[in-house]
């Protein structure tokens, strides 16, 4: 009877050696990166310290802004430019700004979550290949571009100095990068859900809010508080399309504190801080779906 001698048990059972790149690799990436660390904390302090600006400038009076050092905290923290904001018609303003917002992302995003669905599950329709590439295009044309011609449709309209004559615009910007990225979390979704689904004698509607929506949920957070953001901020559109002070946006009502010779930084400030705060408390509220949205949307 043969044995086996042991060492031959030995190298069998001994795993192969893990190659010197590797090896390298592996220690190189447990090193600690200090370059990296010390980049990070530079970047931090530039965008900390105009918040930190903008945020201890509110609460200084006009006459201490001048006098006191610029990175100080308040010697006399004041609540006069809030108070200033909110009587100076700045609710008037916020609600302005809510319908304009609510009135072209709410439609933007549902448009273009059916747009998308359409176009991943039309199969190899001409057409829809077209209005995709119809979409894509749009990402193409800046908005400062289209001012003058926008301008001129909004007056034949008979829309211009209302609020429809910034939603309109605003969702036709928004309508090609929602369904951009919308398409692309709709493609994701396992093709044998679909079968099943038709399977089961569900109609596209069903299938289209019962299954494509809730997968797809992270990407509809996304370019609503996307769109939601820049439509809120924008100013330019409110500058050329709006003229009375009843229709102004939040970006618009800046100009209140701009008088004929000066400008009363802490009220601008101020009235920063409040038309910030309703963007930051809608990211607070989806900020987990919108990165979860933002890496698989933008990283395919």
């Amino acid at each position: 009877m043969t044995t086996v001698p042991t060492r031959v048990h030995e190298r069998a059972a001994t795993p192969p050696a893990e190659p010197h790149h590797r090896r390298a690799a592996r220690r190189a990436s447990e090193r600690p990166n200090w370059l990296a660390g010390l980049t990070s904390v530079f970047w931090l302090a530039i965008v900390i310290v105009p918040i930190y600006w903008i945020v201890i400038t509110s609460f200084k009076s006009q006459s201490n802004y001048y006098a006191e050092n610029p990175l100080a905290p308040p010697g006399e923290p004041t609540l006069a430019n809030y108070r200033l904001v909110i009587e100076s018609d700045f609710p008037q303003y916020f609600i302005n700004s809510v319908i304009a917002t609510l009135g072209a992302v709410v439609p933007a995003v549902l448009f273009s979550f059916m747009a998308a669905y359409a176009i991943v599950r039309g199969g190899r329709a001409r057409f829809l290949r077209w209005t995709n590439s119809l979409f894509l295009m749009g990402l193409a044309i800046p908005l400062q571009a289209t001012v003058i011609p926008i301008y001129l449709i909004i007056i034949q309209l008979g829309l211009y100095d209302t609020l429809m004559a910034l939603i309109l615009p605003s969702i036709a910007f928004a309508i090609p990068l929602s369904v951009l990225i919308l398409a692309n979390f709709i493609r994701d979704v396992p093709k044998e859900l679909f079968d099943s689904m038709r399977i089961d004698g569900a109609s596209e509607q069903v299938t289209l809010w019962r299954l494509a929506f809730p997968l797809t949920r992270p990407a509809v957070v996304t370019v609503t508080v996307y769109n939601s953001l820049q439509i809120w901020n924008g100013f330019l559109l409110p500058l050329i399309l709006t003229q009375s002070p009843d229709k102004r946006t939040l970006p618009l009502a800046l100009w209140s504190f701009q008088g004929q010779y000066s400008i009363n930084v802490p009220a601008v400030l101020a009235s920063v801080v409040l038309t910030t705060l309703p963007i930051l408390v809608l990211y607070v509220v989806g900020r987990r779906q919108l990165l979860s949205g933002l890496t698989a949307g933008f990283g395919k």
